[in-house]
């Protein structure tokens, strides 16, 4: 089994769920949470009563706020307003436009170039369920591979209590993504880019950590000291083939994990006015059995480093900037079994770094650049037919985002973003030309997207 097998995290086959049965088990999910006392809202900017920008470094979107990391660690509950029906509806889509044609078509039903898609739809419960409990729960269809699967789903418990001047929040965290849960974008689930092409070509190779999303459920505990200093750690179990198939992700995404694969986070906050800054770590290690009738075990570990910083004043100017960089070492005795070959070695690594900076003017027009790059050691089997998994490049963006604003219409029920993402690549899977020995170059994968993202 290739290394990108092993990673594959959306991979919806001929056994994912049909949308109906998506929707009807999300139906039946928010019957139950509507019949619940006077805190079922239909989203979390309806709850709290609050413009979407309270939560969030732009007028809406991934990234969040000191306010909005307050909010999620102390488990979604913040909030008084009148109850109402706990859902959401997002749509992603766009045009994407490759420097070259690409070699086949991306998915059936769409060509080789210039192709016009709705990525995603997804339905969102997302509420206060008790007074210390809240949920953040996703169910997306996904319009390229025509198949509808479970998301992101962060189900969390918290209390806050003092010891002695200390100031304590404590919870615990049931997701089925690493990373999902975590307050920084710093970090696999919600970083750069929030939104990005499902038909442009992606590098082939990337940390474990990051590639797990719906095919796992854990849970994590986790404690903030005084606002400052955030412990977690957990660990997490991948599902059988049943599940898988019953959630819509397909048994064909199945990593395969042996036992429990453990996860930590520890990071520090650091405020100072309008100004906020966060240093961390986190990481990851997985037993993956390949072959689940054979004994032999893949295993890897990741750790993970990343740095924040946000500037969100009362003026019209904001600033996002994060680093990440993850450091994988991988024990390939399962899918590299056989005498030894000393250009394929059983021991590995691999690197993953990404940079980026945002400026918004009052929360609305929006520019970003990001860097960042995959490198690892050589090897011939896993990246054949070239030798090591080295793809570097960069994006640009701008974003208009309308709505999400204390005297917006319609808030908080319309949420807009409009953008133009360019993606370009100096390597692309271990190579600048003929990376793939067909004559197709890195910059070949060169992609302009146009997207819209709406949320009501």
């Amino acid at each position: 089994m290739s290394q990108s097998a092993l990673i594959e995290t959306r991979a919806y086959g001929e056994a994912a769920m049909p949308l109906r049965r998506a929707l009807a088990w999300l139906a039946l999910l928010a019957i139950l949470l509507a019949t619940m006392p006077a805190h079922a809202v239909p989203s979390f900017a309806q709850q709290t009563g609050m413009p979407c920008q309270q939560c969030h470094t732009t007028a809406y979107g991934p990234a969040l706020t000191e306010y909005g990391r307050q909010f999620k660690v102390n488990g979604y509950v913040f909030g008084d307003a009148k109850p109402l029906f706990p859902l959401a509806l997002m749509v992603q889509g766009g045009y994407t436009h490759t420097s070259a044609d690409q070699p086949t078509p991306p998915a059936p039903q769409f060509g080789v170039n210039g192709q016009t898609s709705v990525d995603q739809v997804s339905l969102f419960v997302a509420t206060r369920i008790t007074e210390h409990l809240g949920v953040f729960s996703q169910i997306t269809y996904d319009g390229i591979g025509h198949g509808t699967a479970w998301d992101n789903t962060d189900l969390r418990y918290a209390r806050t209590f003092n010891v002695g001047s200390t100031a304590l929040v404590a919870g615990v965290s049931v997701n089925n993504n690493p990373t999902v849960q975590d307050l920084w974008n710093s970090t696999p689930a919600w970083g750069f880019p929030y939104i990005s092409s499902a038909l442009a070509p992606a590098p082939a190779a990337g940390p474990i950590v990051g590639g797990l999303g719906g095919t796992v459920l854990g849970a994590t505990a986790y404690v903030m000291v005084n606002d400052r200093y955030y412990f977690e750690a957990g660990g997490y179990r991948g599902l059988s083939n049943h599940w898988l198939d019953n959630l819509g992700a397909g048994a064909d995404s199945n990593p395969n994990l042996n036992g429990l694969s453990p996860y930590w986070r520890a990071a520090v906050n650091l405020n100072s006015g309008p100004h906020q800054y966060s240093f961390g770590t986190f990481g990851m290690q997985a037993d993956v059995q390949p072959d689940p009738t054979v004994a032999a075990k893949d295993r890897f570990t990741d750790y993970g480093f990343d740095a924040t910083y946000q500037y969100v004043g009362m003026g019209a100017h904001g600033v996002q900037a994060n680093v990440s960089y993850i450091d994988e070492r991988q024990n390939l005795a399962a899918s590299l079994a056989g005498p030894p070959d000393p250009l394929s070695p059983i021991s590995n690594d691999l690197q993953f770094f990404s940079v980026d900076v945002s400026y918004s003017y009052k929360r609305t027009w929006v520019a970003a650049v990001n860097e960042f790059s995959t490198s690892g050691s050589a090897n011939a089997t896993l990246y054949a037919p070239n030798t090591t998994p080295e793809s570097n490049g960069y994006r640009l963006q701008i974003e208009y985002v309308p709505f999400g604003k204390l005297d917006s219409r319609y808030r908080p029920w319309l949420n807009l973003r409009f953008g133009l993402q360019y993606t370009g690549y100096s390597k692309f899977d271990g190579a600048s030309t003929n990376y793939d020995g067909t004559g197709r170059n890195a910059s070949d994968n060169n992609t302009l997207f146009g997207f819209f993202w709406v949320i009501i």
